[in-house]
């Protein structure tokens, strides 16, 4: 990459201005008179607003009415360095996106400001330097030669329908500010002391946690493009055995996928073989695929508007599954679709995962693992079969793979389910290659089967039904 060019302006980030003994960037009178002439007109076209703007500000009259007379602030965050002057690929806070419609091409470090009583709401953002200053050639952070052209406030402002000013004009008036704290420290010291912030966070939290039908179309695309990643992984088989880090290849060629189809994926890949997929959060991906193995993926597209997908298929390697290996796969697989059965509105979310358990610890006791009945492990003081999957069944899911994650226990976990919800379904079992309570041929073997569920007004509809599900339809999809 370039080497980065240090700047005298106050918006150039630590990370760079710390390289100044590397400059190189023209100061002489004669190239700055060079640089500055003979550019063609660029008019500004002011867009149509986008599809997600009215959406948007649906939302905000909704969270201005939950705190009557304040001023809230949602910031988006800055850039946040990677290595000395490399910031890590730039992501907006989930909840200034939800709140403005802004997604993957937000300019980083902008602010939004909702008025007291939704009297209005500014977005505050740096435009791009313009020709009439150095910093369009010279600030590696927002200068045009270095990361091209920044929308104008009168786009960005036409694009969501919001109104716009500098990020340098930032202030946000009234008796009560609240800030969402912890994103960006400039806009923390814009909040009073004694501000109700953290229950700004959890507001914002749980606006997500009905979708609405923008963000569920965003789900199903989502989604789609997760099936297509999952294909080329197939696809890629033969160049992924035969490599000695055969993992890395998996997520290589998904997350291909995802850069093609949307953002980038909604969160690191596992690409769990063998028994890595004993290993819930695998994803340092460095181990060979071999055949015989079951393959555990475990990913997500995440589009331009930051909705992600999340789904788990375990495929076997060699095209189809032992006779191990497909009655772990089946029992998982059980316990999901008892799961997803009793989804409706008007139960609790926790109801989910008490349903798979009652399957888990059927199988293990009918299997011979557990020490007691399955009736008896179910108890809440003896729960032996989750030695066997000791994560959850289900969570939210939108904007964050793990969405609503700041929302209150009462409308999360014992929150009664409503038309609109989208959560997982995601089952598994695992039997670790040291485990002596299970035989041998168990040891070493990982199964989750994961969907996206939507909740219905009269039931609920598997988003992800059509990618294969079981253990039949997995191997003819490897067949194909």
């Amino acid at each position: 990459m370039a080497d980065t060019t240090p700047v005298a302006s106050d918006t150039a980030p630590a990370a760079i201005a710390a390289n100044a003994n590397r400059s190189t960037t023209p100061t002489s009178a004669s190239f700055r008179e060079f640089i500055f002439a003979n550019w063609a007109d660029r008019p500004d076209v002011p867009p149509s607003p986008r599809a997600q703007a009215a959406f948007a500000a649906a939302r905000r009259l909704r969270i201005s009415a939950a705190f009557p007379g304040a001023t809230i602030v949602i910031p988006a965050g800055p850039a946040k360095v990677r290595s000395n002057d490399t910031d890590y690929p730039y992501r907006a806070h989930s909840a200034f996106s939800h709140l403005t419609g802004w997604a993957s091409d937000t300019v980083p470090g902008s602010v939004l400001v909702i008025s007291p009583d939704d009297a209005g709401a500014t977005l505050y953002f740096t435009p791009t330097a313009g020709r009439d200053s150095d910093e369009f050639y010279a600030n590696a952070a927002i200068g045009e030669f270095w990361t091209g052209p920044r929308p104008s406030l009168d786009h960005v402002a036409a694009d969501l329908g919001l109104a716009t000013r500098p990020l340098s004009e930032l202030a946000a008036e009234g008796e009560q500010v609240l800030v969402l704290r912890g994103v960006d420290a400039d806009a923390d010291a814009l909040a009073a002391p004694d501000a109700a912030d953290a229950e700004l966070t959890r507001a914002v939290s749980e606006l997500r946690l009905v979708k609405d039908a923008y963000e569920v179309d965003e789900l199903r695309a989502a989604i789609d493009a997760t099936r297509a990643g999952f294909d080329d992984v197939i696809a890629d088989f033969p160049q992924i055995v035969a490599h000695p880090r055969g993992e890395r290849l998996v997520e290589g060629t998904f997350n291909r996928r995802a850069r093609a189809e949307g953002n980038t994926v909604g969160y690191d890949t596992i690409a769990a073989s063998g028994p890595h997929a004993c290993i819930l959060h695998w994803t340092r991906n460095d181990g060979p695929v071999v055949p015989g193995d079951l393959l555990l993926l475990d990913a997500g597209v995440e589009l331009d508007s930051l909705y992600t997908a999340d789904i788990t298929r375990t495929l076997p390697v060699s095209g189809t599954f032992t006779e191990v290996q497909r009655r772990v796969y089946e029992a998982v697989r059980e316990a999901a679709d008892a799961a997803f059965q009793i989804v409706r509105p008007g139960i609790r979310f926790r109801e989910i995962h008490a349903e798979a358990m009652k399957v888990i610890a059927a199988r293990t006791a009918e299997w011979g693992f557990l020490p007691v009945s399955a009736e008896a492990s179910l108890e809440p003081d003896a729960q032996y079969h989750r030695r066997y999957m000791v994560h959850g069944t289900s969570h939210h899911l939108g904007i964050d793979v793990h969405d609503c994650a700041q929302a209150r226990r009462e409308l999360y976990l014992d929150g009664v389910l409503e038309p609109g919800m989208v959560f997982t379904i995601e089952p598994g079992l695992y039997f670790q290659p040291d485990d002596l309570t299970v035989p041998e041929e168990y040891r070493g073997i990982g199964v989750r089967i994961e969907d996206d569920i939507l909740v219905t007004e009269t039931g609920a509809e598997n988003l992800s039904a059509g990618i294969p599900r079981t253990a039949d339809e997995v191997e003819a999809w490897l067949a194909r």
